[in-house]
């Protein structure tokens, strides 16, 4: 069968779920997004929608506002309440139809939605200095809904989760990204801040955006061959169970006789790892994990998704259009190595966000990849790093987080994320709140090749350009150098690069090597894991960059 039929038949299929799901309730039902202990967006519109039977009369009530709505023949409902000011003080939600739908503790503030993979993810638990945060994240101001992870074949009107209260026993669970970027606003703009924390470790970009999207760009052909390719093999598997029903016997298996010594194993080799041990050969099961045969679902559940649009179906439509006032990115180690298709794959991500909130371009900040050894090609991630700056620039009221002196060599996963929430919030409150403080370390401007040196000039040197130090380094690693600047490098007409000797000359940087006296290229930070110490007065490091003459 031809895909364009089988993703027809597979649209009416789950219309009709939806129907006689919404067919078969009589109560008013609110998504999930809604609930107690929810912020809701201040000076904002607010959308609220939910289901009912058809025709019902729906009333939503909040802060002495009402509107009144009727359910469609299908149950769904939307309504659109007046904008509310900031408030702090707990106030009650209500939806009328032949029931009511209250929530409680309910304030208005900020509203963020962050997205991304592990980094984003990364738990405030796991954070370096959580043994000091988290016995003093107690904020009644400060609120998480964590978004359950999930795939699904079809954009859904649902997710799981719920809104928390910042407590030390529950802030653990928080994304630390997150966490100290809301923190950091709160103290701030003193209003509360709700997070919308919808990520998953290993995700590539193109699970988190619609089909629509992907097809909307020449670019990102082989997407689009993927999801028809996945969507084909879906329909066969709803018209013959049996595989699924196989995988799941297999699995149990697996889990029951290899995982739990596998596991063990690993535990070891981890705990082996930190005391510095590097000798231990990395663990394998004794027998190969089963695979979801069902593309559409979880690979298994120690891999994750990577079908075009299946993260975004079931993580991101339903939130849609909740209103909020930006978004938060961290992700991309899964597309490292595949630079230039970023540059189409990030915008088509963005404008789909914002596409589907119907609120304009709200402000989409992007977490630039920091410092790692990534095995294999060392140009790999500096490129990736130069798109993620290139859409920064491009895209409209986007912004970028330079992390290049946060990661940690040996680990994807670097444990010091206040540093880059706080970056993220300094952005934020610049570009966003309109606050009068530095966002950004030195940037590269232009570059004069002038005989054997070139001078290169930057934007964003606020406090003078000065030697400077990572605010975070993981155990083990030595300080930057203090008595010279390091990371810059020039390219003769050879054709290769050599690290090169830099100095400070007041506002510009003066690059120059012994052997090049015709240099055709600078860059600076352009490896996978740079020793680079070049910052601004405010304390933020030099952006990394690239110009041939």
């Amino acid at each position: 069968m031809h895909p364009s039929r089988l993703r027809s038949r597979l649209a009416l299929a789950h219309a009709a779920c939806l129907v006689f799901l919404t067919a078969a309730r009589a109560d008013v039902r609110l998504p999930a997004i809604f609930g107690d202990h929810m912020v809701l967006q201040q000076d904002a519109l607010l959308p609220v929608w939910g289901d009912a039977d058809p025709g019902e009369e729906i009333t939503v009530a909040f802060g002495g506002r009402e509107v009144r709505t009727r359910a469609a023949a299908d149950g769904t409902w939307r309504a659109t309440l007046p904008a509310q000011p900031a408030n702090a003080v707990a106030q009650t939600f209500e939806v009328r139809g032949k029931n009511t739908v209250r929530f409680t503790d309910v304030l208005v503030g900020e509203v963020w939605l962050a997205g991304g993979q592990s980094n984003m993810a990364f738990p405030l638990s796991s954070a370096h200095d959580a043994a000091t945060v988290l016995p003093q994240a107690e904020d009644a101001a400060l609120r998480f809904f964590t978004v359950e992870r999930r795939t699904a074949a079809t954009p859904q009107r649902q997710v799981r989760g719920r809104w928390q209260v910042c407590r030390p026993d529950v802030a653990k669970g928080f994304s630390a990204v997150a966490y100290f970027f809301a923190r950091d606003l709160r103290a701030a703009l003193g209003r509360p801040v709700g997070v919308i924390h919808s990520s998953w470790g290993g995700t590539p970009a193109q699970t988190w955006l619609s089909i629509d999207a992907l097809r909307a760009s020449p670019a990102l052909a082989r997407h689009v061959a993927a999801w028809d390719k996945a969507v084909a093999a879906h329909a066969k598997l709803e018209a013959d169970p049996a595989p699924r029903a196989a995988y799941a016997a297999a699995l149990k298996k697996w889990q029951a006789e290899v995982a739990p010594k596998f596991n063990a194993a690993t535990r070891a080799y981890n705990e082996a790892r930190a005391k510095g041990d590097t000798t231990a050969p990395r663990p394998v099961p004794e027998s190969p994990e089963p695979e979801n045969p069902d593309p559409m679902d979880i690979p298994s559940p120690s891999k994750r998704p990577n079908t075009p649009a299946v993260s975004f179906h079931a993580m991101i439509a339903p939130l849609a259009p909740y209103a909020l006032r930006g978004a938060l990115w961290y992700q991309g180690e899964a597309n490292v190595g595949q630079a230039k298709e970023y540059e189409s794959l990030l915008p088509a991500l963005i404008g789909d966000w914002r596409g589907r909130w119907a609120q304009g371009d709200f402000p989409f900040l992007i977490v630039q990849l920091p410092d790692w050894a990534r095995p294999g090609d060392d140009a790999a991630l500096p490129e990736f790093r130069e798109a993620q700056r290139i859409v920064a620039a491009r895209v409209p009221r986007s912004g970028l987080a330079v992390t290049i002196d946060l990661g940690d060599p040996k680990d994807v996963h670097p444990s010091g994320k206040r540093d880059v929430g706080l970056r993220l919030a300094r952005l934020a409150r610049r570009d966003v709140y309109g606050e009068h403080i530095v966002a950004a370390g030195p940037t590269f401007r232009a570059a004069a090749y002038e005989g054997a040196a070139v001078q290169v000039s930057f934007a964003h040197t606020e406090g003078g350009l000065r030697l400077g130090q990572s605010p975070w380094r993981p155990a083990g690693e030595a300080p930057y150098a203090t008595d010279r600047l390091t990371g810059f490098e020039l390219r003769g007409p050879d054709g290769k690069w050599r690290q090169a000797d830099a100095k400070i000359d007041g506002a510009v940087v003066t690059v120059s090597h012994r052997e090049i006296s015709q240099p055709e290229g600078v860059r600076y930070a352009w490896t996978s894991a740079p020793r680079a110490n070049l910052y601004n007065g405010a304390g933020l490091p030099a952006a990394p960059f690239r110009n041939d003459k």
